[in-house]
C-alpha cells in the first residue's frame, strides 16, 4: 500500500475534526484488512468473467443452462450465428474456464453448464432484477 498518507490524513481530519498519526495508522490497518479479503484464486474468477464477456460464449452458456441436459455442437449451431468451428473453440474456452463440462460419446461431444456458470448467470440476472 502507498506510504503517502497526506490525502488520507486530510480525509480523517475532515471526518473526525482532527487527526493524529495513530488515527492514520489505525485506518491503514483497517484498509489492509480489506485487501486480505481478495481471494487467493482471484485469477480463476477473472478468467470466468472475461470468458463470459464474449457474446458468443455468453450465449452458449445461457443456452446450455436453459437446456434440459447436455447439448452437442450441432444442437447449438442453429442458435448462434458462427461456424461450428467457432462454437467448438468457444466451448473449449468455456471448458478451460470451468464454465462447461464436456463428455465424449463415440464421435460426439456433449456439453453442459457447470453449477458455477449457472450461479454466475443467476447473479447477473439478479442484478438486473430479472428472474
Amino acid at each position: 500500500m502507498s506510504t503517502d498518507s497526506t490525502r488520507l490524513r486530510r480525509l480523517l481530519a475532515a471526518e473526525l475534526g482532527e487527526c493524529c498519526d495513530a488515527d492514520v495508522a489505525a485506518r491503514i490497518d483497517e484498509l489492509e484488512g480489506l485487501a486480505e479479503a481478495t481471494p487467493a484464486d482471484r485469477d480463476r474468477d477473472l478468467t470466468a468473467l472475461s470468458t463470459l464477456s464474449d457474446g458468443t460464449r455468453h450465449d452458449i452458456v445461457r443456452y446450455l443452462a436453459a437446456a434440459d441436459g447436455e447439448l452437442c455442437v450441432c444442437e447449438l449451431s442453429p442458435l448462434v450465428e458462427v461456424s461450428d468451428s467457432a462454437i467448438s473453440h468457444a466451448l473449449s474456452d468455456l471448458h478451460d474456464a470451468g464454465l462447461v463440462t464436456r463428455r465424449k460419446e463415440g464421435t460426439w461431444r456433449y456439453y453442459d453448464a457447470t453449477d458455477r456458470a449457472e450461479r454466475l448467470l443467476d447473479a447477473l440476472d439478479d442484478t438486473r432484477g430479472e428472474r
